[in-house]
């Protein structure tokens, strides 16, 4: 059964470094067999994919693929915690902010760049309960924020 890492090499992507914070907190946090990793924004080497509401300045198909990367760097800061991807026993919990202009209703499909991409890094373990939620307004003008609740295997 190949790792989390070769699956997502097979699907042409890394673990990328751990986003900065952009401002004073930590990427995430190890807390007994859970991970919780602060918000992630679409950052791709240091810069937002991004900016503005979907909607609005950004598609909702621009969103689902900014969604893949608060994923992909949620996954990177889990990694941080726990050495290898294959510690993680499941995903329980994923929120996925979408910056949105008041009259778009596809927060779900844009949320789902996160779950299918886990599903496909994580299989079964990456199914998992979840939030969509529309806002105004996030942090440095992204379009998406994404934050992860994983539990540990026993032994990690």
């Amino acid at each position: 059964m190949p790792t989390p890492e070769e699956r997502l090499a097979e699907l042409g992507l890394a673990v990328p470094e751990v986003a900065t914070p952009v401002a004073v907190y930590v990427p995430a946090v190890r807390s007994g067999s859970h991970v919780y990793t602060s918000g992630q924004l679409p950052m791709r080497s240091g810069e937002l994919m991004a900016t503005g509401k979907v909607g609005g300045e950004v598609t909702a198909e621009e969103a689902y693929e900014c969604a893949q990367q608060c994923a992909l760097n949620a996954i990177a800061a889990v990694r941080a915690q726990v050495g290898e991807l294959s510690q993680v026993a499941r995903v329980v919990k994923v929120v996925c902010f979408v910056a949105s202009t008041p009259d778009f209703t596809g927060q779900p499909g844009v949320a789902n760049g996160v779950s299918e991409l886990l599903g496909k890094v994580f299989g079964e373990a990456g199914v998992h309960a979840r939030s969509a939620v529309g806002v105004p307004v996030l942090p440095l003008d992204a379009p998406v924020e994404v934050e992860l609740v994983v539990e540990l295997v026993a032994d990690a």
